[in-house]
C-alpha cells in the first residue's frame, strides 16, 4: 500500500464517528416506528430519550476528538525535532540506542499527565455512559417486545368499542380488584376484595362437583383429592393466590352477571353468558409483567390532550 493510502488517525476517527451516528439514527428510527402515533405520552418520553442519546453521542465524539488532538500535539516535538538529532553515521549502534532512549523519554515527558482524580472521573463518566446505553437499548427492546405489542393490540381492540385499559395493581388480587372496579362502574353494591374472595371460595366449596374435576396437581397430573380441593379453596379465600377461569365462573354465578374477558390475540371470552345484564369487562394480559399473567379493568375512552 502506498504511503498516501494509509488512513490517518483523524480520518479513522471521523469514519468511526460517521458510523456511530448512522447506527444511532437507525436505532432512533426503530424507536419511532414502534410507538403508536396516538400514544402521546409514550412518544413524548421517546422524544426525550432520543434527545438524551444524541447529546451523549455528541459529548462522546467531542471527548474523543479532544484526546486525539492532545495526543497529536504531544507527538509534534518528536516528529519535527527530536528525530533529527539521531546520528546518521552507521556502526555507532550504542550511541544511536542512547539517543533513541532519550527521544522516547522526551516523548513521554511531552504527554499530558492524567491525575488519579481525573482517571476516576473519566472512569465514572464511562460507566454512566455505558449504563445509559444499556437503558436505551432495553427501552428499544421493550418497544419491540411481546409486552408492548400486546398492549398495542389491546388498546386498538378496546378503542373500537370506546374503551381503554384501567390499570389494576399487581398484588395477586388483580382479577378480584378488576371485578370490584367493574361493579363500581355499574353502580352495583360495593364489595371488598376480601368479600369477593370469601364468596368465591364458599361457592366453590358448595359446588365442588363443578370445579374439582378441573383441578390437578401441576407436578404429577393427579386429580385433586378432597383435601387438595379444600386447600385450594382456603388459598382462594385467605391468600393472594391468583384467580383464573374457575374463579371467574364462580363470581359470575355469585353476581348473576356475565363476565367478558378481552384478550390481545384471540376473541373475547364471556363467562356466564346465561345471565342477563351488561357484562363486566376484564382485560387479560399474558405478557404484562415479569411475573406473567395479569388482569386489568376497562373504562370509557378518555379524550387525551394533544402534547404536540
Amino acid at each position: 500500500m502506498d504511503e498516501g493510502d494509509v488512513e490517518t488517525p483523524e480520518e479513522s476517527l471521523l469514519k468511526q464517528h460517521r458510523k456511530e451516528k448512522k447506527d444511532l439514527q437507525a436505532k432512533i428510527q426503530g424507536m419511532k416506528n414502534s410507538v403508536p402515533k396516538n400514544d402521546k405520552k409514550r412518544r413524548k418520553q421517546m422524544t426525550e430519550e432520543i434527545a438524551k442519546m444524541e447529546a451523549e453521542l455528541d459529548q462522546k465524539h467531542d471527548e474523543e476528538r479532544r484526546r486525539l488532538r492532545s495526543a497529536s500535539d504531544a507527538e509534534v516535538p518528536l516528529r519535527s525535532g527530536a528525530l533529527k538529532a539521531l546520528p546518521s553515521t552507521r556502526g555507532c549502534s550504542l550511541e544511536v540506542e542512547e539517543v533513541a532512549n532519550g527521544v522516547e523519554a522526551l516523548a513521554v515527558e511531552q504527554l499530558p499527565r492524567v491525575t488519579k482524580a481525573q482517571k476516576r472521573r473519566d472512569k465514572k463518566a464511562a460507566q454512566e455512559r455505558e449504563r445509559e446505553s444499556r437503558i436505551a437499548e432495553a427501552e428499544v427492546q421493550n418497544l419491540l417486545g411481546e409486552r408492548h405489542l400486546e398492549g398495542v393490540k389491546l388498546a386498538e381492540k378496546l378503542a373500537r368499542r370506546g374503551l381503554q385499559i384501567k390499570e389494576i395493581p399487581t398484588d395477586g388480587h388483580c382479577m378480584y380488584r378488576a371485578v370490584q372496579d367493574q361493579l363500581l362502574r355499574r353502580d352495583k353494591p360495593e364489595l371488598s376484595v376480601k368479600e369477593l374472595r370469601r364468596r368465591t371460595a364458599a361457592h366453590m366449596r358448595s359446588h365442588a362437583d363443578d370445579f374439582l374435576p378441573f383441578l390437578s396437581n401441576a407436578d404429577t397430573g393427579d386429580v385433586y383429592t378432597a383435601d387438595d380441593f379444600e386447600k385450594y379453596c382456603s388459598d382462594v379465600e385467605h391468600t393472594a393466590a391468583w384467580g383464573g377461569q374457575l374463579e371467574l365462573q364462580a363470581l359470575s354465578k355469585i353476581l348473576q352477571l356475565p363476565i367478558e374477558v378481552v384478550q390481545a390475540d384471540s376473541p373475547a371470552v364471556t363467562v356466564g353468558d346465561e345471565h342477563a345484564g351488561d357484562a363486566l369487562t376484564l382485560v387479560y394480559m399474558r405478557h404484562a409483567y415479569g411475573l406473567g399473567e395479569h388482569y386489568n379493568s376497562a373504562e370509557r375512552l378518555k379524550e387525551r390532550p394533544d402534547d404536540s
